[in-house]
């Protein structure tokens, strides 16, 4: 009986943290990105575990913060672990979160991140607005350091490309 009741705190948990937006990209959650790596419960305390998606990037402890203010406001004593390895990669985005990437203008990863291609190599990205393959790079960095410009040669219109890490 008590198994069953910290599984259910612990799932409560998990819905509330994951629940969580990317505070530079809030189309996906925290768990959309695959950050989140898991909540369990450590006698009352829920402890999310997430991994930063680069070490430098200036939204982890905003992220972090964020979440464990939402299991705090879920009625948990919360404590948030870093958890740097294995190291974040894009392939974590689950479909939901590329989905969403999509709707809101930013094209996903189109490769694995094992690709040689991956990060600073010249990706092929298809246009969010027309499906074109031809495509160009604007610029190595967009809007967030994890984000590069890109314009479509075909219709013109310029748009965001979440990079391969």
């Amino acid at each position: 009986m008590v198994a069953e009741v910290a599984d259910i705190c612990a799932a409560r948990a998990w819905e509330a943290a994951a629940a969580v937006p990317d505070p530079e990209v809030p189309c996906v959650t925290v768990a959309d990105l695959g950050i989140l790596r898991g909540v369990e419960m450590d006698g009352d305390v829920a402890v999310a575990k997430v991994t930063p998606t680069y070490s430098g990037c200036p939204a982890t402890l905003a992220i972090e913060m964020a979440i464990e203010v939402a299991l705090r406001e879920a009625g948990f004593d919360a404590r948030i672990e870093r958890v740097l390895s294995p190291a974040w990669t894009t392939d974590w985005i689950t479909e939901e979160g590329r989905e969403k990437l999509r709707a809101y203008g930013i094209a996903p990863p189109e490769e694995p991140s094992g690709s040689v291609r991956a990060l600073f190599g010249e990706t092929t990205v298809t246009c969010l607005r027309c499906g074109s393959r031809e495509t160009e790079k604007l610029s190595e960095f967009g809007s967030t350091a994890c984000k590069a410009q890109y314009r479509c040669t075909a219709c013109l219109e310029p748009f965001d490309y979440f990079k391969c890490l």
